[in-house]
């Protein structure tokens, strides 16, 4: 790599993109290491109940078979703050999949034909995996995920909706949707005499290594998790998973390492999903298209395990001005497997159903979508009443127009066709809020004129290690090429997760200051360096977690079209263009992948990703990549991203904000708006598959909004 490039912004090239192409770089089940053995689960086939009997004759004698840990044997835990991870400590059920039995082996294909030899008796119970919006055992929970109160209300927003001039009222479904990270769910774990190294797949080294102390009893600087490789995430490795638990529970049964990779089919189960969401918006504008109302509803699931309220009503708490508001969250606890993040929770359902609702609205007002975002701009969070840090979704939405064209369509709906193909054009806003956590970093320099920045960051597939380089490099003031940044390790200084579109922002202020510190050491120094170099700390806690007088959030605009086959159904994107207000880009090339991702993830959930839950044996149907279609490459179009230069100080010393999740909110509400334009029909339950194009073109819609009177 040359020293060019080195001030942040510069498309800088990953330092691991080598390894991980060539096969260089190591992931958590590709540490060869003697003796190891490899563990397969074996889940539960009832919807709820409890194990009476467990007969692993079979399995003992299979070949290869080292061990089979049941609820009667496994090493006890104790308890643990998180309940997804009390596995094989008793004989409950509580879904469908739940770990009953681990069988560890020799190879992992011992392990898994052992583990159909495993034979569970089970006393089943009636189940309830049914989710609807007047479920008798809906309830408003206190808050929702991130600890965002679950009701939020102010004005008469009643009133105000049942006098506006124009109404909208409107319901969508979002289905439950899966993470499925290239790389599944994996640890490898060893006992070193009384050390423990775990090799694991996770957005959080300093996490893992937290839990797996409380759970085994052990002190921290006695376990090294390593996470130097992720294959991605999206959420899902964000916490602790069951794999890194019985991967420990095994190794310390056989006194070998032993991996545990989670099957494809049965990571559903086990690691969490977007949990579906019911929306009831209702909207309430005056003739000029201001708005004089605003509700936003939900209705969630949650498992019997653990409350995780997903929190997409929170997006109208920071989109449009009005008077008039009331935002709620209800969840009711089904016979299901435990919610969690996925990229974007909360903003990535919210703002598909609340882009939506103000799509229809500016077809009742007759209006341009465009004009009636702009029209009802903020002058500050309309929740909080706090000033916004900066917010240019206005620029965004501009040129994102002019770039895309979108004045030169017709905007009445299925005017425009290429024989059975109609063609249409749709827009959405999008917005991610500004999150940062403590962090610490330490920064070294070392005779040779080079420089090493330590944190225990995890790159997920981001580009971690490039840009922190680039944040020590231009805080240095030195050639990019003389920065190593390790990250990776739980003995490094501890770091916050990569999660929450918050890493770079989190650990680049760590870095930054380190690098700070060590420059005025450097600067007051005469001689040659100590063989062991120079180095500095910094640790961020009490300023990155420290309360903000301004409402600080990413923002941006998405533009899309689509051509609709009128005898198929087939939906299909031609374009996608995204305008983002992110803060200072401090890497052109790896942010304008991480917003093409996130672009990308938002087609899947328009058109292709849904999954269903079976009521009657009470798990997800899709549960495999053959059945729960992600996007390939015939399925993305162009997709072009860009950005508003913002200079903004009031975020961390990098003027950074999050970007990791911005491209995936919005996105599928702009191609939903975009099937409407083409076909006249509106679509509210996603995916946009084919039967429900073809039942929608063939059948009138059911007025839902209008003028009064």
């Amino acid at each position: 790599m040359t020293g060019t490039g080195t001030a942040l912004g510069a498309p800088a090239e990953r330092r691991e993109g080598r390894e991980k192409v060539t096969g260089g770089a190591r992931y958590a089940a590709e540490h060869p290491l003697p003796d190891r053995a490899h563990a397969w689960p074996v889940p539960a086939t009832v919807a709820r109940g409890r194990v009476t009997a467990v007969d692993t004759t079979a399995a003992l004698e299979s070949p290869g078979v080292l061990t089979v840990l049941t609820h009667e044997n496994a090493p006890r835990l104790t308890e643990p703050d998180d309940p997804t991870l009390a596995v094989l400590q008793d004989p409950q059920v509580p879904h469908r999949g739940w770990i009953v039995a681990l069988v560890v082996a020799r190879s992992p294909e011992e392990a898994r034909a052992a583990a159909a030899a495993v034979r569970i008796e089970y006393a089943a119970e009636e189940h309830d995996v049914t989710l609807t919006a007047d479920h008798p055992g809906v309830y408003e929970p206190e808050t929702a995920n991130a600890g965002h109160p679950a009701r939020r209300e102010y004005g008469d927003p009643d009133g105000a909706l049942a006098s506006a001039p124009v109404r909208v009222d409107v319901s969508y479904r979002v289905p439950p949707l899966h993470n499925h990270p290239m790389e599944p769910h994996t640890s490898t774990a060893r006992w070193e005499s009384d050390r423990l190294v775990v090799h694991t797949s996770s957005q959080g080294g300093t996490a893992v290594r937290a839990t797996l102390a409380a759970l085994f009893g052990l002190p921290e600087d006695r376990i090294t998790v390593d996470t130097g490789h992720v294959g991605g995430g999206f959420g899902s490795k964000g916490t602790p998973r069951p794999d890194v638990v019985l991967a420990v529970m095994a190794a310390r049964e056989t006194g070998r390492p032993v991996t545990v990779a989670l099957p494809r089919r049965d990571m559903p189960a086990l690691v969490g999903h977007r949990a579906p969401t019911l929306h009831r918006l209702r909207l309430g504008a005056g003739d000029d298209g201001r708005l004089t109302g605003l509700t936003h509803e939900i209705v969630t699931h949650t498992s019997r395990v653990k409350e995780f309220v997903e929190q997409a009503a929170v997006p109208a708490r920071v989109m449009y001005a009005t008077p008039n508001s009331r935002t709620l969250h209800r969840v009711v606890r089904l016979d299901v497997p435990t919610p969690s993040w996925m990229r974007a929770p909360g903003e990535c359902p919210g703002m598909y159903a609340l882009e939506s609702a103000v799509d229809e609205l500016a077809t009742a007002l007759g209006m341009d979508p465009v004009r009636l975002r702009l029209l009802n701009e903020p002058e500050r969070e309309p929740d909080s009443g706090k000033p916004f840090s900066s917010r240019h979704l206005t620029e965004c939405l501009r040129e994102g127009a002019r770039r895309f064209g979108w004045d030169h369509g017709d905007p009445r709906p299925r005017t425009r066709a290429e024989g059975p193909l109609l063609i249409g054009t749709g827009v959405a806003a999008a917005t991610y809020p500004v999150l940062v956590q403590p962090s610490a970093a330490e920064a070294r320099a070392l005779p040779d004129g080079t420089f090493v920045v330590r944190v225990n960051a995890t790159d997920i597939g981001t580009g971690a290690r490039t840009v922190l380089a680039q944040v020590a490099a231009d805080t240095l003031r030195v050639p990019l090429d003389r920065v190593r940044a390790d990250i990776g390790d739980s003995d490094l200084p501890p770091a916050s997760l990569a999660g929450g579109s918050s890493g770079t922002a989190s650990w680049g202020w760590a870095v930054h200051d380190a690098c700070t510190r060590l420059a005025g050491r450097l600067g007051g120094l005469t001689g040659r360096l100590p063989d062991e170099g120079i180095a500095a700390h910094a640790d961020t806690t009490g300023r990155a977690d420290a309360e903000s007088p301004y409402a600080r959030h990413a923002f941006g605009a998405h533009f899309a079209e689509v051509t609709v086959d009128s005898v198929t159904g087939e939906v299909r994107v031609r374009r996608m263009l995204g305008v983002f207000a992110a803060g200072r880009i401090l890497n052109a090339r790896t942010a304008r992948s991480q917003f093409i991702g996130g672009m990308v993830m938002g087609l899947g959930m328009a058109l292709t990703e849904g999954s269903t839950m079976d009521a009657a044996f009470g798990d997800f149907t899709e549960s495999d990549l053959a059945s729960y279609h992600v996007p390939a490459h015939a399925d993305v179009p162009a997709v072009e991203a860009h950005w508003i230069e913002e200079d903004d100080t009031r975020l961390n010393p990098m003027g950074s904000k999050g970007i990791g999740e911005i491209g995936n909110v919005g996105s599928a509400a702009a191609i939903g708006n975009a099937v409407h334009h083409a076909t006249g029909v509106r679509f509210r339950e996603l995916p946009l598959t084919p039967d429900k194009v073809l039942a929608g073109l063939s059948g009138p819609p059911a007025p839902t909004s209008g003028r009064a009177g």
